[in-house]
C-alpha cells in the first residue's frame, strides 16, 4: 500500500491552523488579553430575515410526508437554478439552465474541479493566492507556475506576467482573495484571449462579485466575449449572504465548453453523480430566498455594513501612508508590512503589541512576503477599536 506522495510537497500546516496556533499559544500565556480577529474571512453579522424564514419553511416541509424531499438532483433544485439565472441576468449574463451546478460552497469546488482535468496539465495561479487552488492541484501531481502580482502591477497580474512556461489551466479570482485587487474588463479580456488562443480553460472564482459596487468592472467573466468558450466560474454564497456556516455555492460550465473532444460541462456532471450527493433541501431553498427582491435587498445591507469596515480600516492606512490594495469592492484589506517586516514578524508584531490578528501574507505565496490581510468581517466596534489599536502602534 503506497500514500500519496504528493501530500509531502505541501506544507505540513495550512495556512490558517498556523494562524489559530499561534493565537492559541499567545492566548495561554496572556490569559487576559484582548484580542481582535481579523484573519480568516469569516461572516459575523446574521442570516437575512427571508433566508431564515425560507429555511424554516422548507424544514417543516421536510416535517410532512407530502412534501418531504429526498436526495436532491446532483446538478441542484430546479428552483435554485432558476434563481441564480435570474439573479446573473441582472447584470446582463444570461445562462443556460444546465450551464448551472449547485454545491456546498466555492472552496469544494476550486478544489475538486482539477479531477475532470488530466494530472499531466500546467496550472497556472497568481501569486500570491488562495492556497486551495495550488494545495488541491499538488495533491493531484500538477505542475504549478506562477503569474506574480506586486505593487508596481497593483496586484492585477496578466499573462505578461507569467513565469514558468504555458498553462493549460489557469485560476483567476475577483474581487481577489488575498489581495482585494479587482480586475478591469481589459485585464480580464486579456486572460479570456490569452487562454482562447492556447486552448487553456480559465477556472474563475468570483466569490466575493457582490462586493463590487463599479458598474465598470466585471462581476462574472462571462460579461467578457469569449468566455463561454474558455471558462468556467465559481459562485459562493457564502460571502454574499453569510452562508459560510450553510455551505451552498455553484458553478458555471457552458454547455459548449469542450477540450479534446469532451464536453467539460458533462465530465462535471459524471464526476458530481459519482463523489457529491446535493445539497439539502432545506439549504436550497434558503438559498433561493437569497435571490428573491426582499433577500436581495437585506443581503446588501450586511454587503453595505462589511463595506463600512473596510472603509474604517482603509481610512486608518492612508493616515498612516501605507500602501494597500483592496477595502473598496472587497471585503479585504492587502497592507504592506511597514518598517520592513516580513508578514510572519508583523503578525506577532500586532498580536503581542496590539491584540491584533491578521493573515500573514507569506502564507499565500512567495510574493505575498512583506504583506499582511486583514478582512472586513468582524463586527463594527471591534474593527474601529483594531483600527485604533494599530493607528497608536504604527504612528509611534
Amino acid at each position: 500500500m503506497k500514500v500519496n506522495e504528493n501530500f509531502s510537497k505541501m506544507p505540513q500546516s495550512y495556512l490558517f491552523a498556523e494562524v489559530a496556533n499561534r493565537v492559541k499559544k499567545y492566548k495561554e500565556a496572556h490569559p487576559d488579553a484582548s484580542i481582535i480577529r481579523l484573519g480568516i474571512g469569516d461572516v459575523t453579522l446574521p442570516l437575512a430575515p427571508a433566508v431564515v424564514q425560507a429555511a424554516k419553511r422548507a424544514a417543516d416541509e421536510m416535517g410532512a410526508a407530502e412534501t418531504f424531499r429526498g436526495y436532491p438532483p446532483y446538478e441542484g433544485w430546479e428552483f435554485l437554478i432558476e434563481a441564480i439565472r435570474g439573479y446573473y441576468a441582472s447584470f446582463g449574463v444570461m445562462l443556460n439552465y444546465g450551464d448551472i451546478f449547485v454545491s456546498d460552497g466555492a472552496k469544494s469546488d476550486a478544489g475538486d474541479l482539477p479531477d475532470i482535468f488530466s494530472a499531466d496539465n500546467t496550472v497556472l495561479v497568481p501569486d500570491p493566492v488562495y492556497p486551495v487552488y495550488v494545495d488541491s492541484n499538488i495533491m493531484g501531481g500538477r505542475r504549478i507556475i506562477y503569474a506574480r502580482g506586486c505593487r508596481e502591477n497593483n496586484f492585477l497580474p496578466t499573462p505578461a506576467d507569467i513565469e514558468g512556461g504555458e498553462p493549460d489551466i489557469i485560476y483567476i479570482c475577483s474581487p481577489n482573495n488575498p489581495t482585494g485587487a479587482v480586475m478591469t474588463r481589459e485585464i480580464l479580456k486579456e486572460w479570456v484571449d490569452y487562454a482562447n488562443k492556447l486552448g487553456a480553460v480559465i477556472i474563475f472564482d468570483a466569490a466575493y462579485e457582490a462586493f463590487i459596487s463599479d458598474p465598470s468592472l466585471p462581476r462574472s467573466i462571462f460579461e467578457i466575449p469569449g468566455a463561454r468558450e474558455c471558462a468556467i466560474e465559481i459562485g459562493s454564497l457564502s460571502k454574499t449572504a453569510g452562508f459560510t456556516g450553510m455551505r451552498c455555492g455553484y458553478t458555471v460550465i457552458p454547455e459548449e465548453l469542450e477540450r479534446g473532444g469532451y464536453s467539460l460541462n458533462k465530465l462535471w456532471m459524471r464526476r458530481q453523480s459519482t463523489k457529491f450527493n446535493g445539497v439539502s433541501y432545506v439549504v436550497q431553498r434558503a438559498a433561493e430566498a437569497v435571490f428573491s427582491p426582499e433577500g436581495l435587498l437585506q443581503c446588501k445591507k450586511n454587503i453595505d455594513y462589511y463595506r463600512g469596515n473596510a472603509k474604517i480600516i482603509a481610512e486608518t492606512l492612508d493616515r498612516l501612508g501605507i500602501y494597500y490594495t483592496g477595502g473598496k469592492h472587497s471585503p479585504y484589506i492587502w497592507m504592506q508590512c511597514p518598517n520592513g517586516l516580513g508578514s510572519w514578524e508583523f503578525f506577532d508584531y500586532l498580536l503581542e503589541n496590539a491584540g491584533v490578528v491578521g493573515t500573514p501574507g507569506a502564507g499565500f505565496g512567495s510574493a505575498g512576503e512583506g504583506y499582511f490581510r486583514l478582512t472586513a468581517f468582524g463586527s463594527r466596534e471591534d474593527t474601529a477599536e483594531a483600527a485604533r489599536r494599530m493607528e497608536k502602534l504604527l504612528s509611534r
